[in-house]
């Protein structure tokens, strides 16, 4: 079976919490992740930009181990569809043409408003807001998705969250909803 391909928009990778959280679904075979090497251009640029006390070789370290612990995640050979896209922000247009090039069924990405239905279905593509995509993943393999959000917890050694200030950092990067069906698992998580 082929498992469900998501294109993660780079809007979903500057925030560190929802990035952690994709990327630990994708490495345990929940779904395949893809993005391309634009992409992670935009949210490392965006990140410190907005964050210039990070350091940039930190930032390339995390990029370089997303792609290496991440099968087949990077598409490559979309430019040359570019030009004939149409999307309300021209600039997204990549992010479709990889979309289409790397075989996916969606584009999670927070502007839904930037990837309309109309212009999405006739690649048989959808968008999801990252907060409707991991609700769906959390109601597909529950088990996994719990293990998971246990694992990145406790991996946050600096910050030793507790299972609700975990579920806060959640819902402040708005994914209020996971954040709230997560509640319900905050022993186990």
């Amino acid at each position: 079976m082929i498992p469900y391909t998501a294109l993660l928009d780079a809007n979903v990778l500057y925030p560190a919490p929802i990035r952690d959280l994709l990327l630990q679904l994708a490495v345990s075979d929940v779904f395949r992740a893809k993005w391309t090497a634009d992409i992670h251009d935009e949210w490392t640029r965006s990140l410190l930009r907005n964050e210039p006390h990070r350091d940039p070789a930190r930032i390339a370290r995390t990029r370089a181990m997303m792609d290496q612990s991440t099968r087949d995640c990077l598409v490559e050979g979309y430019h040359v569809l570019i030009p004939s896209l149409s999307l309300p922000d021209p600039d997204d247009r990549h992010v479709l043409a990889a979309a289409i090039v790397g075989k996916c069924d969606c584009i999670v990405t927070q502007n839904l408003k930037d990837f309309p239905a109309e212009k999405l279905r006739p690649f048989g593509i959808e968008s999801q807001h990252p907060d409707e995509f991991l609700l769906n993943q959390m109601t597909l393999a529950p088990g996994v998705f719990l293990s998971s959000v246990r694992k990145i917890r406790l991996r946050l050694v600096k910050s030793k969250l507790s299972p609700q200030e975990y579920l806060s950092n959640l819902t402040r990067v708005g994914l209020v909803a996971t954040a709230s069906e997560l509640s319900s698992y905050a022993d186990v998580i």
